[in-house]
């Protein structure tokens, strides 16, 4: 039984599963799984993982067409997977190659239930990322998720197997911001979780993936709200303010309309001026940025914000 069991939630990833295996098997720690769970690919996403599953034994495909990913997770995790921890990756993300070591070293200690690190945002390839997430001091908390999730992304993210089963998995009825409402509910029953100040994972940007959908990404937020209230929690100004920083940053780099930038900037900082500028240089080019945005040239729009 391996110590690790990753879960791979895969659909039409031809372009990146074999880079994303290969940064699995440079992990330093090999005691690991990879379950690949392909959802109705209709390219060679799962040729592909067949042919790394002869090479490398580690690796096996399962398919659970068509449901998405909440539920390929799910089935995943608590049906296939025989690790002690459970670790998520999407097919086009990137581990660095200490994590699985610097996970299992943190794990000895019993109080802790799941464990997060950095993350590179990169475009091509991780030696062009230019922007690190944080990680915030202290346990995470559902007002810090109520902001700007540290998480951050589910390839970023571990924990012990039995605590996963006890918080129910993921809503599949969810496509957007599942992974918030799920950590909501997985902090609520009172799950330890904390950050490692570590380079953990490379996530690959796009303006065209679900996380610029922003009016959805707004619709599954509420859903989240609705789980944080269930264990007496409502956002502070400040997280309201951060999230819709967040959101305003993520219009700056899309397509969509110009005033949406500017929208939520001015509904964050409604919220709280304080919260909206901490800290001050990303809070304040936010706020020049979504000011501008309607009369600034597309290219240098998401240049400046990209």
């Amino acid at each position: 039984m391996p110590l690790f069991s990753i879960i791979l939630p895969c659909f039409n990833a031809q372009d990146s599963i074999l880079q994303t295996l290969a940064s699995l098997r440079a992990q330093s720690f090999t005691d690991w799984e990879a379950i690949c769970v392909d959802d109705g690919s209709s390219d060679a996403t799962p040729f592909l993982i067949r042919k790394a599953a002869q090479e490398d034994p580690r690796i096996r495909l399962v398919r659970n067409t068509a449901k998405g990913p909440s539920a390929a997770r799910n089935m995943a995790a608590l049906s296939c997977a025989t690790g002690a921890f459970i670790a998520f990756c999407d097919a086009d993300d990137l581990w660095v190659p200490s994590k699985l070591k610097q996970l299992g070293e943190t794990f000895k200690d019993r109080s802790i239930d799941g464990i997060f690190g950095r993350i590179g945002f990169f475009h091509t390839a991780p030696g062009d990322a230019k922007v690190f997430s944080t990680v915030p001091a202290g346990d995470l908390s559902i007002d810090m998720l109520l902001g700007e999730n540290p998480v951050c992304t589910m390839s970023n993210i571990t924990l012990r197997r039995g605590v996963f089963e006890r918080s129910g998995g993921f809503d599949p009825t969810m496509v957007h911001n599942e992974d918030l409402e799920w950590l909501i509910r997985l902090v609520g029953q009172g799950a330890r979780v904390v950050g490692l100040d570590s380079l953990h994972t490379w996530y690959r940007t796009s303006v065209g993936g679900l996380s610029t959908d922003l009016d959805a990404m707004q619709a599954g937020r509420e859903r989240a709200l609705l789980s944080a209230a269930k264990f007496g929690v409502q956002p502070s100004g400040r997280s309201h303010a951060i999230h819709h920083r967040y959101l305003a940053r993520r219009a700056l780099r899309t397509d969509g309309a110009r005033t949406e930038a500017l929208r939520h900037a001015f509904t964050g900082f409604a919220h709280s001026p304080a919260g909206f500028l901490s800290p001050f240089r990303r809070g304040a080019m936010t706020l020049l940025g979504a000011c501008a945005a309607p009369v600034l040239p597309r290219a240098l729009r998401l240049s400046l914000f990209s």
